[in-house]
């Protein structure tokens, strides 16, 4: 097969002996080259591979985060601007009317203070209609039933760390002290009423396990003397369109009302992980620009071992721009291979994090999550395409960037000079 110096087979050709060569011009270059672009395609791989195991891990505990949360928080909220919803079940048809909302409850909000004894912490005391609420929240209950929250009965269900915070378990009393009190000769006294701990729920997420509490609707109506109800909580078919279908609620309902969806209601929250995630996203970039710079210093090399080889080309009617792109498919295709090869790994390492990282700790005795310190105690991973298409395009923007200033100086030798001295 032949080839003419000018034609795209030839320039291929010519790039993959050199990328393939283990021998230099005199034989002695060769191996110490071949070290040279070794490292630099495997600092590459690692970049990549680092890249998308770390952005798959933040992406899991953002994730698993961001469910625990949503089996507290509705996915859209409804709320009077001013005061209370005097009527929530025409408001919840409305609602309801979107194709996107498959249920909704409602529910009374109010702050108070929860007392055992000498032990007091605040709470953000919830009521809701346990049979509608089942439908917007997937509560973990560890003890008793939310059906156990009878209207006028007065029981509460607790988070589990405000439970043992107060150190209450099913069947204990607790007094629940409201701020709006009542106003006395003497002055204003705070309400007062005792309930009784019906159970402990777990959502996962310390903000809400701390500090949440759950009674009956008209028991937190008459505690909190509301006339009607805080709100509404949707739940919808599908959590990522949360945002849209709440710009569409605003033109379907009627009245003086309030939406936020469940990314503004954890707006500081959400907003702090995509910073944390970019900065890491920049960070580790860095592994990959060292690694193309590495390529640099290998094709830089490879230019003046293969400085014969070029006046040679040259000779024989190969133009600069032949020369160009000849170490720039060389570099491209070392960059190529490099990066591949990490978003391999990379892929393969995060949809097997569940299964490897216990093996080690098993292995070597140790934990990376301790359970008595985190919440979560799993490396949860969620590899997401468009994170490993970005990856792998600023990969290889590198990977080209770095063979210009070594192929623009292949390009520039001069045949005769070069021959006179070889």
């Amino acid at each position: 097969m032949s080839f003419r110096p000018h034609s795209m087979w030839f320039e291929a050709f010519v790039a993959a002996r050199y990328v393939t060569s283990r021998k230099g011009a005199h034989g002695t270059a060769g191996g110490f080259l071949s070290f040279i672009s070794f490292a630099s395609v495997a600092g590459i791989g690692v970049g990549v591979w680092a890249l998308i195991v770390v952005l798959s891990v933040m992406n899991g505990f953002q994730k698993e985060v961001r469910d625990r949360m949503l089996s507290v928080v509705a996915h859209i909220e409804v709320f009077a601007a001013a005061g209370a919803l005097p009527s929530w079940e025409p408001l919840l048809a409305q609602a309801k009317s979107h194709p996107r909302v498959v249920a909704g409850a409602p529910y009374v909000m109010g702050q108070g203070m929860l007392a055992n004894g000498d032990v007091v912490r605040g709470a953000v005391v919830r009521g809701i209609l346990p049979a509608r609420e089942t439908q917007v929240a997937s509560l973990s209950i560890k003890t008793g039933r939310l059906e156990d929250l009878v209207p006028g009965e007065f029981r509460v269900l607790l988070g589990n760390e405000l439970a043992r915070a107060l150190g209450v378990s099913a069947g204990d009393k607790v007094t629940l002290i409201s701020p709006q009190g009542n106003i006395t000769p003497a002055g204003v006294i705070p309400r007062l009423k005792q309930f009784q701990v019906a159970g402990v729920f777990e959502s996962g997420h310390f903000e809400y396990d701390s500090a949440l509490a759950l009674v009956a609707l008209e028991d937190a109506q008459k505690l909190f003397r509301v006339d009607g109800v805080t709100g509404i909580r949707l739940r919808v078919a599908d959590l990522d369109e949360a945002p849209a279908i709440a710009r569409d609620l605003t033109r379907i309902l009627e009245g003086d009302v309030l939406i936020r969806d469940w990314g503004r209601i954890n707006r500081n929250w959400f907003a702090a992980v995509q910073v944390e995630k970019r900065m890491m996203f920049i960070i580790l970039t860095l592994i990959v620009a060292v690694a193309a710079f590495n390529l640099v210093s290998s094709l830089v090399m490879t230019v003046t071992d293969k400085r014969a080889d070029i006046a040679i080309l040259r000779t024989l009617g190969a133009t600069p721009g032949t020369i160009l792109r000849i170490f720039m498919i060389q570099g491209a295709v070392s960059g190529a291979a490099g990066t591949f090869a990490g978003a391999a790994a990379g892929v393969v390492t995060a949809l097997n994090l569940d299964v490897w990282v216990p093996a080690i700790e098993r292995a070597f005795g140790i934990q990376f999550l301790a359970k008595d310190i985190y919440f979560i105690n799993t490396l949860p991973s969620d590899p997401r395409p468009a994170d490993i298409a970005a990856i792998v395009g600023i990969a290889l923007f590198m990977s080209l960037l770095a063979t210009l200033y070594p192929s623009w100086r292949a390009a520039r030798l001069k045949p005769a000079e070069t021959l006179r001295y070889e």
